[in-house]
């Protein structure tokens, strides 16, 4: 009966110790912690022009969207809040809208990687009226370039010209 106890009690300690030993293997290994998420640049360059004439429009404001910053919560930007880029369009109506985008801010629509850019005619008359669109940028297709590290996915660009409606001023 001595014996029998010894044996189990040894068994034990013999169990207990290539346990231990399994359990702490995987935790000898020094990395470096990463905290992130995955991320790139997006860029949507092209021209604005006149949906009638074909000409290109100066100072028209091109802009990632507010619905493109993510989940607003109650229409509370999300903390750190980090407005998107706008640009203005020159002489020929060029613009390249570029800015960094977290995965969690692209939507998919169809399983399609989409952003939304606002087109708005800030400068009154000066180069005529027309009328804001809204446009859904299918990035499903874009170049990638840039060479893609740890968290950081490149740089996708899409080139999409963008004709925009006069709108007819009754004086």
């Amino acid at each position: 009966m001595e014996i029998k106890k010894a044996f189990l009690k040894g068994i034990n300690w013999a169990l207990a110790a290539v346990i231990a030993m399994l359990g702490f293997a995987g935790c000898d290994k020094i990395g470096v912690d990463e905290y992130g998420s995955p991320h790139a640049n997006y860029t949507v360059k092209g021209a604005v022009v006149d949906k009638v004439t074909g000409k290109p429009i100066k100072g028209i404001r091109v802009g990632y969207s507010p619905a493109s910053w993510g989940a607003l919560m109650y229409g509370v930007p999300p903390i750190p809040f980090s407005p998107k880029m706008h640009v203005m369009t020159n002489d020929k109506g060029e613009f390249a809208l570029k800015d960094r985008f977290y995965i969690s801010e692209i939507k998919l629509i169809n399983n399609i990687p989409t952003l939304t850019v606002y087109v708005r005619d800030i400068d009154g008359e000066l180069n005529g009226w027309y009328e804001s669109e809204d446009l859904q940028v299918d990035f499903s297709k874009a170049t990638l370039s840039g060479k893609p590290k740890s968290w950081y996915d490149g740089e996708y660009t899409v080139t999409r010209n963008i004709e925009l409606t006069p709108v007819e001023v009754h004086e």
